[in-house]
């Protein structure tokens, strides 16, 4: 009876801690979406200059990156420890997808070049429409991206409360 007791505590734990992470990590896309991008991209390429400036001691590319690692790691230790669960693991595997495709290999694909096209080669190499254009693309990317983080922290979050109820025996 001892065993059980601690591996369910360790379930609950695991998985309200990769729910915190997968939420702390959507709300810091939702107040860089809310508060910070409309700084960065409101007349490029002035404001990307400007924004540069102001991220020389510490930005997003600061946070994001070990934030989404750990994201990263707290997900599968969830889906490991959470693994004896179908019911569940099947969310945590969703979020998982969700994370590592719609957000992880997305901003790899999609943002690591456009980042590099607006904040490291800038108007000395590309042209004010061509910066214009990416920020524009990098805008409408944002908001997809942010959308995943909202599904992967919602399916998180469905895995923990999924849990809850198989533990408690609520589950159907």
């Amino acid at each position: 009876m001892y065993w059980p007791m601690r591996r369910e505590r360790l379930c609950s734990a695991v998985s309200a801690a990769y729910v915190w992470v997968a939420m702390v990590a959507f709300g810091g896309i939702l107040v860089e979406t809310i508060v910070i991008y409309p700084n960065v991209f409101h007349n490029v390429p002035e404001s990307l200059a400007g924004a540069m400036d102001f991220f020389e001691v510490v930005g997003p590319a600061d946070l994001f990156p070990p934030l989404g690692a750990a994201t990263v790691v707290a997900g599968f230790a969830s889906l490991v420890v959470l693994w004896r669960y179908p019911r569940v693991r099947i969310w945590i595997a969703a979020s998982l997808v969700s994370l590592l495709l719609g957000e992880f290999l997305f901003s790899m694909l999609f943002f690591w070049p456009r980042n590099d096209i607006m904040f490291e080669e800038g108007i000395a190499v590309h042209s004010v429409e061509f910066l214009r254009q990416t920020a524009a693309e990098f805008e409408t990317g944002h908001w997809l991206r942010l959308g995943m983080s909202a599904v992967t922290a919602t399916l998180a979050f469905t895995g923990l409360l999924r849990f809850y109820r198989e533990s408690r025996g609520f589950a159907r």
